[in-house]
């Protein structure tokens, strides 16, 4: 995907003062029982997740499955999945997966008037932000992040209170309150581009204190941290790389830059979600380890089923309160809705701006 090439609506919803339930109207709870024929409309699906799910749970998931995929043709919705979603959502009922800003913007070229987020809130705050006159859902409130939740504004004033004319960059794995206050926003993927763009000595890249330190090995600019950190990437250890080596000598190790930095100095490669996925399927190894939360791994796989995938499994405890039965709730009853303040959306809308605007 190339984010410069994107346009996407700024116009603002019209306040209505009625629920999202109101608005869309009441529809009904759908039967869930598993018969013959949606065992038949949904096999394909279960062709891609057999390795993962079996037969035996497959006729638990496939009627909630085809009844979210009816459900939100009717309420003219999109499903997107970050890439850490399990197989059954991943694979089952999303229309878009990827990493965070990536599904944001990709939701903003569709004509859907509902998008259902399947990732944490802060994802969905962004989904707000890049299209204000959609009504975004999250099928769980509570799922947070170890790391946007390490940061607020606040936070951020005070950083350029203490250190006035040092741009701040935010990481998006960052609310919209913190997006709203910093200069400009980075993805891992494009992060040490928007850190050497300024053409100064020094900036802060927050609130990632490990990647802000892995990107500031690859460059001249000396790169300020804030104390944040993944709680799933941060539990990874160098040790723990070179046991795995040790048992699987011809493993590929791969990496996400939100780990320690002498994590990914044992890695064969570091990038992204989507640069890691891209690497796989590039490369073909006959056998590879991915440093990231594991149900990555597991999607993955039925795309590439000539590479064996060694899973240290690191789960995020937020990404799983996202559930199809929640999924199917929040149709069903538009629920939860997640809403920005106008003038925060569009604060942080331009961080996002001069990112995109960068072009790179």
């Amino acid at each position: 995907m190339t984010v410069a090439q994107t346009a996407y609506s700024a116009s603002e919803p019209i306040t209505t003062g009625l629920t999202a339930l109101e608005r869309f109207g009441h529809v009904e709870r759908p039967d869930l029982r598993y018969t013959p024929e949606i065992a038949e409309a949904t096999a394909p699906i279960f062709e891609k997740v057999k390795h993962f799910i079996p037969a035996i749970e497959w006729a638990a998931l496939a009627p909630t499955i085809h009844a979210i995929n009816k459900l939100k043709k009717e309420r003219n919705a999109v499903i997107l999945a970050h890439n850490y979603m399990t197989p059954d959502i991943y694979h089952g009922v999303a229309d878009i997966f990827g990493d965070s800003l990536q599904l944001a913007i990709e939701a903003t070229r569709t004509d859907a008037e509902v998008i259902v987020q399947c990732g944490v809130h802060f994802m969905a705050e962004t989904s707000k932000i890049l299209s204000p006159e959609k009504t975004v859902l999250i099928p769980d409130m509570r799922a947070g992040c170890s790391l946007a939740e390490s940061i607020t504004g606040a936070d951020v004033r005070a950083l350029r209170e203490r250190n006035p004319g040092v741009p701040i960059i935010t990481y998006v794995n960052t609310s919209a309150e913190v997006k709203a206050e910093c200069d400009i926003c980075c993805t891992s993927s494009n992060a040490l581009q928007v850190v050497e763009s300024f053409g100064v000595d020094r900036v802060f890249l927050v609130p990632d204190k490990y990647l802000a330190a892995n990107i500031g090995k690859k460059t001249n600019v000396e790169v300020l941290v804030w104390d944040g950190a993944c709680e799933v990437h941060e539990r990874f250890t160098a040790e723990e790389l070179r046991d795995y080596r040790r048992i699987e000598p011809d493993v590929k190790i791969i990496a996400h830059p939100e780990c320690p930095p002498e994590v990914v100095a044992e890695a064969d490669f570091a990038g992204s979600t989507a640069h890691m996925i891209d690497w796989v399927k590039t490369r073909r190894p006959e056998k590879v380890m991915m440093v990231t939360e594991c149900s990555m791994a597991d999607n993955i796989a039925s795309e590439t089923p000539d590479v064996n995938y060694i899973r240290p499994c690191n789960l995020c405890p937020h990404m799983k309160r996202i559930t199809l039965g929640k999924i199917l709730d929040s149709l069903v009853e538009m629920k939860e809705e997640v809403v920005v303040d106008p003038e925060v959306a569009d604060r942080a809308r331009t961080a996002v701006e001069r990112m995109i605007n960068l072009k790179i």
